[in-house]
């Protein structure tokens, strides 16, 4: 398969489908799930879920104890497999099938022509609008049971797993209606046996609320299960006697929404996603409580998907992504990320404070995003604990290379905020550190390597942890996430230490969205919102070089990529993905402006695949090269769920690990696709 097909990629796209239902026909119904299948599967799906007893109809009542009923659902099934034998496509159907005595209400799989088994249903309502114990005998989680169809026997079981040997991680659990609503379901002890998708073939009936009811029921179901969740319901031409249908269908993964369709709707509709597989069982491996105390007996049923046909080629990714993993698109959970990221600071913050005899916070104030953040969270600290702001101590350093613009934005956000201001030029001190150590600019040239930089920035710190100790202070930090990921700080004596940094689990493309939820939640009034506009629109920069005539202005961007791209890279690998699956998601993402949604005010842009593989693998040089930074960090509060780089929580690694092995197979790929990452 090609780099530019989900497949190659651990994804499997999935679809349930809903539809009119011809009561008490199954050939016609038959009819209906083997168009339905092929058109799933011309759209590349390789799973087709259908509702509850879609072959009869859930509103046959007593004639689902007709045996001429019965022999048509047996005929129907067989006709499904003949006629659907060449799809790479796994059918779940629902039908009732009789074993001697007894009827079971089954979700029937479907695969090359063969009918793979049957799962179930364990528990049977009786109660309000069900009577289900009327018609079907329950199945025990131990039993089976031995039918014919078309010639070839099936089983039938209350634990059946159908398990791709061909698509890693593809392994399907039916689930049958109220079998997900019992306090202690099945399918979420075979998720914790391996299943990794749970398809529930549901009837139930529609009642003001009960949509709202069942999206709950699914999304903690899969967040549970770490797994994902079809939900496919009947609809159109069930019976309407008594009850009404809404053929709702929805599909989730670990929590998280994936598609629904629009409920109440005529005709065939098809709810498609692509599932990430990888997600899945990456996240189960992180997971060391998932699978503890699974007692599930689980009936695998392997067989191999693509057989006889190949792989379908999809290109293009049918699920929601964020460009800005860390920023959500959508402004009401935005905001409350914002809301949340801030107080997980501010309360981080009091508590270390409360816990060494209330020092005075001592913070470096540039004019930049991250210390004028870290600078609110420490106001916000102090009005917390009844002190005053003034118990603040701020100071801004400049050196060769600040500007008028950022100096003031600092000073004026000082001031505003009421706490005590003092400003040191560094610059006097730097030079004599650079004469004494023999650099070139200590004799007057116009040098600015890394040496020159990091004397500065060495500086500013130094005199921020010379200033805590006589002025009975700590030294606060402001260094973010996406700093840390790519080793852009100053080692040892410089921006990469402190007494306590506030920043650290922010990255950098969350850190202006928290600024702006200050301003728009109005948190410190008027004359620092306007000074933190002021700082929003200004370039990201160290301001350490100064500026040649006829040269821009220093960018970090500029130097080590955009943000954008890094943080996109480091939200997937702290999840363990590999370089191709980051390289063919960013591409996913970031190819198209015109597809998908931007965070707020946001300008839409787009990036090429050469320059998504040139900055992948800028990442992972420095991520790798840079972990000894990291493994040094003082203390600061986790506060994404993208994760974080401390060496006590998320992230452990040695500080002299290869990026070799990662870099490979991104250099692979890179020239099999023919980019040149040198240019």
């Amino acid at each position: 398969m090609s780099f530019n097909n989900i497949y190659t990629h651990g994804f499997a796209r999935v679809c349930a489908i809903t539809g009119p239902v011809v009561l008490g026909d199954p050939a016609a119904n038959a009819r209906h799930v083997i168009a339905s299948a092929q058109e799933a599967a011309a759209q590349g799906a390789v799973l087709a879920v259908f509702p509850e007893l879609n072959l009869t109809g859930y509103t046959v009542e007593d004639l689902f104890h007709s045996r001429a009923l019965q022999s048509e659902v047996d005929k129907a099934l067989d006709v499904i497999a003949q006629q659907t034998r060449d799809l790479a496509i796994l059918i779940l159907v629902g039908a009732p099938l009789r074993a001697g005595e007894h009827l079971y209400n089954c979700a029937v799989a479907i695969h090359g022509g063969k009918i793979l088994g049957a799962q179930a249903k364990t528990h049977l309502p009786n109660y309000r609008e069900f009577y289900e114990a009327r018609y079907f005998t329950p199945i025990e989680p131990w039993q089976s049971e031995q039918v014919t169809i078309g010639g070839a026997d099936v089983t039938i079981s209350a634990c059946l797993t159908l398990r791709a040997s061909d698509l890693p991680g593809f392994a399907v659990r039916p689930e049958i209606c109220e079998d997900l609503w019992v306090p202690q379901p099945s399918a979420e002890g075979a998720c914790q046996a391996g299943a990794t998708i749970v398809a529930n073939l549901s009837s139930s009936p529609i009642t003001v609320g009960r949509a709202r009811d069942r999206h709950l029921v699914c999304q903690a179901s899969s967040l549970r299960g770490l797994a994902a969740w079809l939900y496919c319901a009947a609809g159109e031409g069930e019976s309407t006697n008594d009850l009404a249908w809404d053929g709702q269908a929805m599909i989730y993964e670990a929590g998280d929404l994936l598609a629904q369709n629009h409920r109440f709707a005529s005709g065939v509709q098809y709810t498609l996603a692509d599932v990430d597989l990888d997600r899945l069982t990456q996240a189960r491996l992180a997971s060391n409580t998932f699978a503890q105390g699974s007692s599930c007996a689980t009936n695998f049923v392997d067989f191999e998907l693509f057989s006889p046909a190949a792989p379908p080629s999809v290109a293009t990714l049918m699920r929601p992504l964020e460009r800005y993993p860390f920023v959500p698109s959508d402004q009401a959970e935005l905001e409350a990320d914002c809301y949340e990221a801030f107080n997980i600071q501010v309360s981080a913050l009091v508590q270390r404070l409360r816990a060494i005899g209330n020092p005075r916070p001592v913070i470096g104030v540039s004019g930049g995003l991250d210390s004028t953040h870290a600078l609110l969270v420490c106001a916000q600290a102090m009005d917390r604990l009844n002190r005053p702001r003034s118990d603040i101590l701020a100071i801004t350093m400049p050196g060769f290379a600040t500007s008028d613009h950022t100096k003031n934005n600092a000073t004026d956000l000082c001031r505003f905020l009421g706490v005590e201001f003092e400003e040191i030029d560094i610059r006097p001190a730097a030079t004599q550190m650079l004469k004494d150590i023999g650099h070139p600019f200590g004799r007057g040239e116009d040098v600015y390597d890394v040496t020159f930089e990091n004397v500065q920035a060495g500086l500013r710190t130094d005199f921020l942890f010379r200033l805590a100790n006589d002025r009975r202070g700590i030294v606060i930090g402001t260094g973010d996430l996406s700093e840390l990921a790519l080793g852009w700080c100053t080692f040892g004596v410089g921006d990469h230490m402190s007494h306590y940094s506030v920043n650290p689990g922010v990255p950098k493309t969350l850190m202006q969205y928290l600024i702006g939820w200050v301003i728009s939640t109005d948190q410190f009034g008027e004359q620092v919102n306007a000074t933190l506009d002021s700082i929003l629109h200004t370039e990201i920069t160290p301001e350490l070089v100064p500026t040649r005539e006829g040269e821009a202005p220093q960018s970090t961007q500029a130097t080590i990529g955009p943000y954008a791209l890094h943080d996109f890279t480091l939200f997937y690998l702290l999840r363990g993905y590999s370089p191709a699956k980051i390289a063919f998601l960013a591409q996913q993402a970031w190819s198209d402006a015109e597809r998908g949604s931007f965070p707020r005010g946001m300008e839409p842009h787009s990036y090429s695949q050469e320059e998504i593989f040139k900055w992948l693998r800028v990442f992972l040089r420095r991520f790798f090269s840079n972990q000894f930074k990291r493994s040094t960090l003082p203390n600061g509060p986790k506060a994404c769920a993208g994760g974080a780089v401390s060496p006590r929580g998320d992230w452990r690694m040695p500080s002299d690990m290869s990026a070799g092995p990662w870099l490979r197979q991104l250099d692979d790929l890179a020239q099999e696709l023919g980019l040149d990452l040198e240019s």
